[in-house]
């Protein structure tokens, strides 16, 4: 081995050689033959320490390199280095698994180089990694985990798809085995498989068609894994989030819609159908939606059955398997597990107001009370334990279920169910049935037990009927073999149900009396003794570990997983009540009394401290609402006030620009009176004087307009002031809006001192509270803590009475507060539409503004257009030797300097 080793490190570039050396330590190490034969996983630790195979393999990993020179080999990609590679390491995990796994785990991407194998080409090596993976995940979680990160839910269900899912060979067996190593007991690759949406993609498995061409021992082998996979993800034992989760999933995808059409479907082979009906259990199990699907689902038949119906007529046939009729109570306890709605169903189809007359149908409950009282003790167990599954937990029908009448014989009266079940177990051997001679019994006292138990009205009826008192103490005190042992237990727990639940409506069976009764006849001790007997049975143990009924044969049939939690529940109540005394009793009684007065002075406690908190939490939201509003109002009148200072800016702007206008008008029209001349005797040059006057008188009349229209824009200034000065003084009221502001703080000082005495209040009330309970559990009824329970009681109510005076008169002040705020609030539109008034008078001004430009920028061209005639003209009378004066030369400069200055009339308003 020694030198194959070294083969293996010197050689790694001859690949033939590297085959052949890994070939030889696969035939050492291997005993395929012995495994073959033997077939066996657990082997006897003698044999394996005489197996050569594991020596050997023991010497090969002593030395961990060569675990880790091994898996550097597997990234060889040629087939004759890396199949022998394979199958060496497959068969090192085989022989030494634990050890193996450990040193792969700590191999730096030790799982990562094997998970490659599963996207090689070549189908012998992608094959044999998937069975390298198997013993490689094999009870080892941390690997388990690891391989799921990798990607391998992805891979193996492409490998199945490839495969043809049910349909394919030994491959997708191969796969699916892997798939179960991964999700079994490691709820962190079950999560993983269900966000990362993998459940979806299982749907097309069961998609099995028309099967007239018959079913392959390979497609049922792979179905079947598939439907233990599914269990896998909803089994009872995971974490219930997780199952929950699953179980809705399934339902959303379509899954169990799948599930319930081959469990509905002919030609399915008996195997396949018996977990079909498991599956679709655990799927249903304690899921409110999936358990309301499944009583919708009705058999293909001529006229449509519900699937429930068509299952429980094959439970109480005592010609189908036994592990299908063990199936179908699986399913028909996880239909009713959590499903008060369904619990209801079951029993209404056994009221007299809901039995179809005319008997063409045939209904669930009718079903079960045919198999209770058949000559078959199967069925008569299995009939029992569904009806008592119809009644756990659920008190409304247990109850309903004492009105159901059975007509026994034509002529005589109907008698209850509760009565004929007495009568039944009263006859005992009497009846010949076939089966086991107590399981009929064990079944109809486990349905008995469980329908009395928290149910004081059963009770009552039971312990009517005078026979079955005397029944059950000569059942218990007779000295009977092993095998009656178990009925004389139950027996015992039933008369013990009859105590503890008993309310003494009965005179002659009175908790006292009974109790007396089995002192004298049987014996306390004998009679816990006989209650022992049940827990202590060999299977009681076997089942209560899981809800599912797996019995190897009939014989085996004999407890129910949940009537071994009602046992558990039940036997340590009734054996202390057996021992109390009729003392101890009412001294319960009393104690139970005054813990009900004081959960009646905490429930109005609590009654007054909600109603408290309600108006609190009232007063708190008008107080932030008005908070609200008071800050809305505090950004309006803010705006309002930054508008206000606004428009007077602009108002005071447009009274200067008005201004600089008037006295540029006055300086033109003086400049056109100035310019005028004298009339010539030249008629050419008169006419055109007397044009230019024309002009002259024409521009003044548009002047003196002009000038009215300005003295308007006065008076309108005037009055525009006087608004402004009233905007200013609406402004006053901004005092008001602080001196509400502060009134506002005021109250929030007020309420918080009010929250926090009731805060205080509310401590003091849990501390009495604190100190009833205590009170109550120490049983002691002493008037002096009463007496301070009152002063306390008065003194909290005496504070919460003051409490709500200063409430209300809170409540006053918010509402004067509210007036106040109505007021502010129409002062504020006041002074909004007084603003408006404003900002049209502005807009009316500076409109007028605009025109009265336009018109002087015209009578500046006018002007400038006459400037140049006159000159032009005073040109000529210096041509044709008229003198001209040099007054009228200089007023003419002087008037072109002004000319020239009034040319930009914008630029002393550009100044301003």
């Amino acid at each position: 081995m020694d030198h194959l080793i070294r083969v293996l490190q010197t050689d790694r570039s001859d690949s033939e050689i590297i085959g052949y050396a890994l070939d030889t330590l696969y035939n050492i190490i291997s005993n395929d033959e012995e495994e073959e034969v033997d077939d066996v996983e657990e082997e006897n630790s003698t044999r394996q320490s005489e197996d050569l195979g594991s020596q050997f393999t023991e010497i090969f990993i002593k030395q961990q390199e060569n675990v880790t020179l091994l898996l550097s080999l597997l990234e060889e990609f040629d087939f004759h280095v890396r199949w022998p590679g394979v199958k060496l390491l497959t068969s090192l995990l085989k022989q030494l698994g634990p050890q193996v796994q450990q040193i792969i785990l700590v191999s730096p991407m030790g799982v990562s180089r094997l998970m490659d194998l599963l996207a090689d080409s070549r189908e012998v090596i992608r094959n044999d990694g998937v069975l390298l993976l198997q013993a490689l995940t094999r009870s080892n979680g941390a690997i388990q985990k690891i391989v799921a990160f990798e990607n391998a839910f992805e891979r193996l269900l492409d490998i199945i798809t490839e495969e043809g899912n049910s349909d394919g060979g030994i491959v997708v067996e191969d796969c699916l085995l892997l798939l179960q190593n991964l999700l079994k007991n490691n709820n962190s690759n079950q999560n993983f498989f269900k966000e990362g949406s993998y459940i979806q993609r299982m749907k097309p498995w069961f998609e099995v068609g028309d099967e007239n061409s018959g079913w392959s021992a390979q497609k049922v082998t792979n179905l079947h894994l598939m439907l233990q996979l599914v269990r896998v993800l909803v089994s009872p034992t995971n974490p219930p989030g997780a199952t929950s989760s699953c179980q809705k999933a399934m339902f959303q995808c379509g899954l169990l819609q799948q599930l319930c059409t081959i469990l509905m479907a002919t030609g399915v082979p008996a195997d396949i159908l018996t977990e079909t009906i498991n599956t679709v259990s655990e799927v249903i199990r304690g899921c409110q939606v999936n358990q309301d699907y499944f009583a919708s689902v009705n058999a293909p038949s001529n006229p449509p059955r519900p699937a429930i119906v068509v299952l429980l007529m094959s439970m109480v046939n005592e010609r189908q398997p036994f592990v299908l009729r063990c199936a179908v109570l699986y399913c028909f306890q996880c239909f009713l597990y959590k499903n008060q709605k369904g619990q209801g169903e079951i029993v209404s189809t056994l009221l007299p107001s809901t039995i179809d007359a005319t008997g063409n149908s045939v209904s669930a409950g009718q079903l079960l009370c045919g198999g209770l009282f058949s000559t078959d003790s199967l069925s008569n167990w299995c009939a029992a334990v569904a009806l008592a599954h119809a009644l756990q937990e659920n008190a409304t029908q247990k109850e309903q279920l004492l009105r159901v009448q059975l007509a026994t014989s034509i002529g005589n009266p109907p008698v209850s169910l509760l009565q004929q079940c007495t009568n039944i177990l009263s006859q005992g051997d009497k009846i010949d049935r076939r089966g086991s001679k107590i399981q009929t019994r064990v079944g109809l006292l486990m349905l008995l037990c469980t329908w009395l138990s928290n149910c004081p009205i059963a009770v009552t009826h039971f312990l009517h009927n005078s026979a079955n008192v005397p029944f059950l103490t000569g059942q218990i005190a007779e000295n009977l073999g092993e095998e009656e042992q178990l009925v004389q237990g139950l027996c015992a727990l039933l008369l013990g149900i009859s105590i503890y639940f008993n309310d003494n409506s009965l005179e002659s069976y009175m908790k006292e009396k009974l109790k007396q009764l089995i002192e004298k006849r049987i014996g306390k001790e004998n009679f816990i003794e006989k209650l022992g007997f049940i827990s202590k049975h060999e299977l009681y143990s076997r089942a209560s570990q899981k809800p599912q009924p797996n019995f190897p044969s009939p014989e085996y049939m004999i407890f129910d997983h949940e009537f071994t939690k009602l046992v558990k529940e039940l036997e340590g109540v009734i054996t202390k009540a057996i021992y109390k005394s009729s003392e101890e009793d009412k001294k319960e009684e009393e104690v139970k009394k005054t813990l009900e007065q004081h959960d009646n002075i905490v429930t109005h406690y609590k009654n007054m401290i909600r109603e408290q908190d309600l108006q609190l939490e009232e007063l708190r939201q008008q107080v932030s609402t008005l908070k609200c509003q008071n800050e809305q109002l505090q950004t309006a009148v803010t705006q309002q006030v930054s508008q206000i200072q606004q428009h007077k800016d602009q108002y005071n702007l447009l009274k200067i620009q008005l201004g600089k206008d008037n006295q540029h008008q006055g300086s033109y029209s003086e400049g056109a009176q100035m310019n005028g001349i004298q009339p010539e005797e030249i008629s050419r040059l008169r006419e055109e004087i007397e044009e230019l006057k024309r002009n002259r008188e024409l521009l003044q009349s548009q002047l003196t307009e002009k000038d009215s229209v300005i003295e308007n824009l006065k008076s309108s200034q005037t009055s525009g002031t006087n608004e402004q000065s009233a905007a200013i003084a609406s402004a006053r009221d901004f005092e008001e809006v602080a001196e509400l502001k502060q009134e506002l703080a005021t109250l929030k000082s007020q309420l918080n001192s009010q929250s926090v005495e009731i805060t205080k209040l509310q401590t003091e009330k849990q501390e009495l509270l604190q100190k009833t309970e205590a009170f109550a559990k120490s049983a002691e009824i002493q008037g002096e803590s009463e007496t301070v329970i009152a002063t306390k009681t008065t003194d909290v109510e005496g504070r919460l009475s003051a409490l709500l005076q200063e409430t209300k008169e809170l409540k006053n002040e918010i509402k004067a507060l509210s007036e106040e705020r109505t007021a502010i609030k129409e002062q504020l539109d006041s002074s909004n539409s007084t603003i408006a008034i404003l900002q049209t008078e502005k807009d009316k001004l500076e409109l007028e503004i605009t025109d009265s430009k336009k018109e002087q920028d015209d009578l500046l061209v006018l002007l400038a257009d006459q400037d140049q005639k006159i000159l032009s003209l005073k040109n000529k009378l210096k041509d044709l030797g008229h003198p001209v004066e040099e007054e009228d030369e200089l007023e003419s400069g002087d008037q072109e300097d002004e000319d020239d200055e009034s040319e930009d009339p914008g630029k002393d308003l550009d100044h301003i």
